[in-house]
């Protein structure tokens, strides 16, 4: 067996140190180029509310509601309200409207839930059903201001000025200094609008 000189060991700790030198760079090279991602915890569910306009987030109110046996959320409405507003602020109207029509088994002069799904309605394209809805509503607490005021507003888009301008009235009459009171005279204004148009347009 020959014997290796200082010489040969020299150069054997070169070469090996130039192999590991080159392992190195390729591997730093590597997740330079692909980083690891670090794992994102998970929020306890209810931590967090998404807010209206984000109907591709997750939504961790949802998730624990629906992790909730549907015998228990099928019967309770507190919970069912809590998933109808979610899908509603997703803007996932068509699948919030079973679950209004659920609550109102339940409670039936919940006028709350009747205005939400009023505006469900209407925005899937169900002018009718949702004018119907709300003038259940309407019917069922005539002191409800909200829904005199949703009732006149899709009456004015779905081309009804004088219903629009009467509901809006009922919701201007039971407080103008609120939020809602003031929405309820803009839009009497436009209703005022769109009917003076349309008699002009049958002059």
């Amino acid at each position: 067996m020959p014997t290796l000189r200082p010489f040969h060991w020299l150069l054997a700790l070169v070469v090996l140190a130039f192999y590991g030198f080159a392992v190195f760079a390729v591997t730093r090279d590597y997740y330079i180029r692909h980083p690891i991602r670090p794992t994102v915890a998970q929020n306890p569910p209810g931590t967090a509310r998404v807010p209206a306009g984000h109907p591709t987030a997750a939504t961790p109110i949802r998730d624990a509601v629906d992790a909730i046996p549907p015998s228990i959320t099928e019967t309770n409405p507190d919970l069912l309200r809590q998933r109808a507003t979610t899908l509603f602020e997703e803007r996932r109207f068509a699948q919030a409207i079973p679950v209004y029509r659920r609550i109102l088994e339940l409670a039936a002069n919940d006028v709350e839930t009747q205005n939400d799904l009023g505006l469900a309605l209407y925005y899937t394209g169900d002018g009718a059903g949702a004018l119907e809805v709300l003038r259940t509503g309407a019917q069922t607490d005539p002191t409800a201001q909200r829904i005199w005021l949703t009732l006149g507003y899709v009456a004015l888009q779905t081309g009804n000025p004088a219903q629009a301008r009467e509901a809006l009235g009922r919701a201007r009459d039971l407080g103008a200094d609120t939020p809602i009171g003031a929405e309820a005279v803009r839009l009497l204004g436009m209703a005022e609008e769109a009917q003076k148009k349309g008699a002009e347009v049958l002059k």
